[in-house]
């Protein structure tokens, strides 16, 4: 399974875009864009995206690109452990 990286498009400033992307570019993520992901506060506060249903935020896009990096090596670390349970 793919990790999903939804970005909303209210707070698709310059360099959030170009995290999408470099994300876009991974064949091994997908990258959806939505006009709405609900989270108002925290999309007026900072840059975030939604890893996996997951809000993941920065403080600034270079902190964004980051934490998204580190949620999608959890998810993979994640799915590996239960493909080595079967």
């Amino acid at each position: 399974m793919q990790p999903m990286v939804e970005f909303c498009l209210n707070r698709l400033t310059p360099d959030v875009e170009e995290i999408r992307d470099e994300l876009a570019q991974d064949p091994e993520v997908e990258v959806l864009e939505t006009s709405c992901l609900g989270n108002c506060e925290i999309c007026a506060a900072s840059p975030y995206a939604m890893v996996n249903g997951e809000i993941v935020t920065g403080e600034t896009a270079a902190k964004l690109r980051e934490n998204i990096q580190q949620a999608i090596e959890d998810h993979k670390r994640k799915m590996e452990e239960l493909f080595d349970l079967l």
